[in-house]
């Protein structure tokens, strides 16, 4: 999505209330009357995550709290989240749950909770204990969802890595994380045979595993709302990657927030198929597909990996209704030649998420599928994912704007806050989006500093994304402050490239920043300084970070040129190399 600019306003958010305190709908829907957004008008200082000393500076100032046009549901908080995922099993039982797309297997809803309970008690079997790390480099597969609801069974914490990164990358995960287990393939077990050797380790293939043992075999558990159970990792704002922690309770929220209550946010009902093509081990999928597809009895289709002409295949096949995401690979369906070849009347909701979704490329998708509701979410790890969904998802849909990314999740509060003095703006101001509720992550594993940077005293999350909430409480955004680039959905941390270049002995200085791709969104590209005398070419460059790192971390160009741009702090001025890369 291009930037987009807001709308030229000098009026202070709507304070008016009706009798019962509440302002008056901005959106009128016919079936919502009872329960208009609210704007909490809210007297308190704000504290500076920054600075402890601005606690003392800062006076006491208005707030503008941002909240869903769809009113707050009761949220089930207290229980496991295998439990919750699954509490309508006993409707469910006998209807297909995980189909494989790869080979057409199909396992029920019954099927899948009587494996997770068998992996439990494998897991249990083989000594991993509640609280131990269980790391999972798979494909998208029914196998990954057996393995961490089993997990979750046990009280054990999965975090997940993709198949396709480099030893050294998964043994720095592996290690971060403290894993205690490796659950893969045996196609991919020579990547990580040295790191489980040299560090006691153990691996599990599952294409190669014993039986489990019987359900009845099942350790006591006894979890709390705020265990971890999910550690996906996250660049967060700036920076390499750490351990995002999510609880029980984080991911129970954040599912609520979407499929949950009489007019859901995200209509998934028990007749819908939803496509996953998207990796599991990114949390997009683990939460928006998976874990919402199981909370409501659909059937789950399984692509283990991209490919426009077995997609368009499968979507015909299994009559999908539900087709979660990114912008590349909906840029990717627009295109083929094959689309008008398939039947894909079928399709009921497309929706965007990962990265924003242009405008041009949306009108195209929806002239392709005139039948089908079309729009974007908003996400980032750390929240949970979901900050905000389009509400022409909603079983009594709203109207929506082009280019918006939704509005608020239920049971949460958003607020768009000044990056430089922290005071809460109102509709129509750009600013930093923050977030606050249940949903978003207890902390970054093992490191309060970059906790505290990210979560302020008042529990906001603070994104690092520039965007503004309109008169009709959608939200746009603008800009970003983080420096994370995004190639088709994935995150690349420009500080782990340029920790690699600066590895280079003949490389001084580097910095990496995304240039604009039609279809990856962002690539990451170099600007290095040549140690004195070097020769050292492009390609070279280019083949010495290909060695180290995953293929979406790949540097696509590399500029040499005589000095970085810092400012004075030494902090790369990631502006300016972006706007030397537009005038190229």
């Amino acid at each position: 999505m291009g930037q987009v600019e807001p709308p030229i306003s000098g009026q202070k958010a709507n304070s008016s209330t009706n009798p019962n305190g509440n302002p008056p709908p901005l959106t009128k829907n016919p079936n919502l009357t009872n329960h208009p957004p609210q704007i909490l008008h809210q007297t308190q200082p704000f504290f500076d995550r920054f600075s402890p000393a601005m606690d003392t500076m800062m006076n006491p100032q208005e707030e503008f709290i941002f909240r869903s046009k769809l009113p707050d549901i009761f949220i089930p908080k207290n229980l496991p989240l295998h439990t919750y995922v699954l509490e309508n099993l006993s409707k469910h039982s006998s209807k297909p749950c995980l189909i494989n797309g790869a080979n057409g297997d199909v396992y029920t809803y019954a099927d899948v909770e009587l494996t997770a309970r068998r992996v439990a008690s494998g897991l249990n079997k083989i000594g991993i204990q509640q609280g131990d790390v269980i790391m999972l480099f798979l494909p998208s597969s029914p196998e990954f969802v057996l393995a961490f609801l089993g997990a979750s069974h046990r009280g054990a914490i999965t975090t997940a890595a993709n198949p396709f990164s480099t030893p050294a990358e998964l043994a720095k995960h592996a290690k971060a994380s403290k894993a205690k287990l490796l659950i893969t393939q045996a196609c991919y077990y020579e990547k990580v045979k040295d790191f489980s050797q040299e560090n006691g380790v153990k691996i599990m293939c599952v294409d190669s595993a014993p039986d489990g043992l019987t359900k009845n075999e099942m350790p006591q558990v006894d979890l709390h709302p705020d265990d971890v159970v999910a550690l996906p990792y996250s660049s967060g704002t700036t920076g390499l990657p750490k351990g995002v922690m999510l609880t029980h309770k984080g991911l129970i929220t954040s599912v609520a927030q979407q499929v949950d209550g009489e007019n859901p946010n995200l209509y998934f009902h028990s007749e819908d198929v939803i496509l996953c093509v998207l990796p599991m081990f990114h949390i997009y999928a683990l939460n928006s597909i998976m874990l919402c597809g199981l909370r409501v009895g659909a059937s789950i289709l399984i692509m283990p990996k991209f490919e426009i002409g077995s997609l368009l295949g499968l979507i015909e096949k299994y009559k999908v209704s539900i087709a979660p995401v990114v912008p590349p690979v909906m840029l990717a369906i627009a295109k083929s030649a094959d689309l008008d070849k398939h039947d894909l009347s079928s399709v009921r909701m497309l929706k965007s998420g990962g990265a924003p979704l242009g405008k041009e490329l949306e009108d195209t998708v929806r002239a392709k599928f005139p039948q089908a509701r079309l729009g974007q979410g908003y996400g980032m790890t750390e929240a949970g994912p979901v900050l905000a969904m389009c509400l022409a998802f909603a079983k009594e849909p709203f109207d929506i704007k082009p280019g918006a990314c939704g509005t608020v999740v239920r049971n949460a509060e958003m607020k768009i806050v000044d990056p430089e003095t922290g005071a809460s703006l109102p509709r129509n101001q750009p600013g930093e989006i923050c977030i606050r509720g249940d949903q978003i992550m207890k902390g970054y594993l093992n490191d309060p500093e970059a906790t505290s940077r990210t979560i302020d005293k008042q529990g906001w999350l603070h994104t690092g994304d520039i965007g503004f909430i309109d008169d009709d409480d959608e939200l746009f955004i603008v800009d970003r402050l983080k420096e994370l680039i995004k190639y088709k959905g994935f995150q690349v941390a420009p500080a782990e490239l340029e920790a690699l270049l600066l590895a280079h002995p003949e490389i001084s200085d580097a910095a990496v920043v995304g240039m604009k791709d039609e279809d990856a969104g962002e690539v990451p590209v170099a600007f290095a300084v040549k140690s004195e005398k070097s020769q050292v070419t492009e390609d070279e460059i280019k083949q010495y970070i290909s060695k180290q790192v995953i293929f979406y971390k790949r540097i696509k160009r590399v500029f040499f040129i005589e000095a970085i741009p810092k400012a004075p702090s030494g902090k790369i001025l990631r502006k300016n190399l972006r706007e030397k890369l537009a005038g190229m």
